[in-house]
């Protein structure tokens, strides 16, 4: 019996925790698809992810050029990058890299014209 009790109570102490630091970080998007966020140690504020521009090229439909994330803390300021455009089941359709800025709040990770109607989701990695 107190076996039973202590891999529940463990069990909800781990949950709690996970949920916390889940909670923590969020990734958001105004445009297209949906958010996906790890947490990274620098920064605890929500990030915003955006497309810009959605540019209309006759025949390919809408492209998603450029992401914009915005509410960068100091503290992951010169920490790698990696922003990623998901599919439909998960597929990668493209991925930026780069190193955040030493300055501001923003920054930009550019793309390779990925099909606005592709898009479900962004994940945004900051640092590692």
């Amino acid at each position: 019996m107190k076996r039973i009790l202590g891999a529940t109570a463990a069990g909800v102490v781990a949950f709690s925790g996970i949920y916390a630091l889940a909670a923590s970080l969020n990734v958001t998007s105004d445009n297209l698809g949906a958010g996906t966020a790890t947490v990274a140690a620098c920064q605890s504020a929500t990030l915003n992810a955006t497309y810009t521009p959605l540019s209309y090229t006759s025949g390919t439909g809408y492209t998603a050029a450029t992401v914009t994330v915005n509410n960068l803390q100091s503290t992951c300021y010169g920490v790698p990058y990696r922003v990623t455009l998901y599919g439909s089941g998960g597929a990668s359709l493209g991925e930026a890299t780069g190193t955040t800025p030493g300055t501001g709040t923003t920054f930009a990770a550019a793309f390779t014209a990925v099909s606005a109607a592709s898009v479900t989701g962004v994940a945004v990695v900051l640092g590692g």
